[in-house]
């Protein structure tokens, strides 16, 4: 059986480290890793992961120390784990079976590094925006799937990197990037909402945020040699647009 390990990043934010942490225990797969990397928190986040580390039914790995933001802070969270399955959670689970559903699914597709899904972003429990991203598409065609509901296989870190921490907001998408521009490797789609992502983070806080996210976007695209990157940049703001409409619908 496969080792998944889940990484979260906190930093003075226990009341959605709790709800997340909880959420990790309701899943019924059985072979769960958790690593969490705290930035030094002043709240009582450090109880809540001690607490959590005594009583955790999942293996348990924390560290507490400074980082220079939150990609920085994931790739030392990489750094503690073990698993062969790697995700990047800070969210809660829509169900206790997601990640048993998502491991299954990558064993049964022959060639995938992967698997995706749908999500929802909440902000005080109300949907704001649905993020149904559809099986894989051409990066070229503005597609790209959802970060957080990414399951990669370890092998490709391995390969391609970790977080590019020159990137303020857009990292992630870099990395997407890094990966998927070489067609070859593919990702097996569950085509299911599987994730309700708190409303707020880097790239969804405010309009400037948002802005900042697409001119880091567009460079990342120039940084790996993407061609037709403007194009790209409009069918990412048609496709985000087309989300909101669909949820006001």
């Amino acid at each position: 059986m496969k080792k998944v390990s889940l990484i979260l990043t906190t930093y003075n934010n226990s009341a959605d480290l709790s709800r997340t942490l909880d959420s990790i225990e309701s899943q019924d797969y059985p072979d769960i890793e958790v690593n969490i990397k705290d930035g030094g928190s002043t709240d009582d986040t450090l109880q809540v992961i001690k607490q959590y580390a005594q009583d955790s039914r999942c293996s348990v790995h924390w560290v507490s120390s400074h980082d220079t933001g939150i990609y920085d802070a994931m790739n030392q969270g990489y750094g503690l784990a073990t698993g062969d399955i790697i995700v990047f959670f800070n969210d809660l689970f829509l169900s206790g079976d997601v990640i048993s559903q998502m491991v299954e699914l990558i064993e049964k597709t022959p060639g995938c590094v992967g698997a995706h899904a749908d999500l929802v972003y909440t902000k005080n429990d109300k949907i704001v925006r649905y993020w149904k991203m559809g099986p894989q598409r051409s990066l070229y065609l503005g597609w790209m799937p959802g970060h957080p509901t990414l399951f990669l296989k370890r092998e490709i870190y391995e390969k391609y990197g970790l977080y590019d921490t020159e990137y303020k907001i857009a990292a992630d998408y870099e990395f997407m990037i890094r990966f998927l521009k070489d067609r070859r490797n593919r990702l097996a789609y569950y085509p299911r909402t599987i994730i309700r992502m708190y409303y707020g983070g880097t790239s969804t806080s405010d309009t400037g945020s948002y802005l900042l996210s697409l001119a880091e976007g567009h460079r990342a695209l120039k940084a790996n040699g993407v061609k037709g990157a403007i194009l790209i940049d409009a069918l990412r703001v048609f496709r985000v647009l087309g989300q909101f409409v669909r949820h006001r619908a």
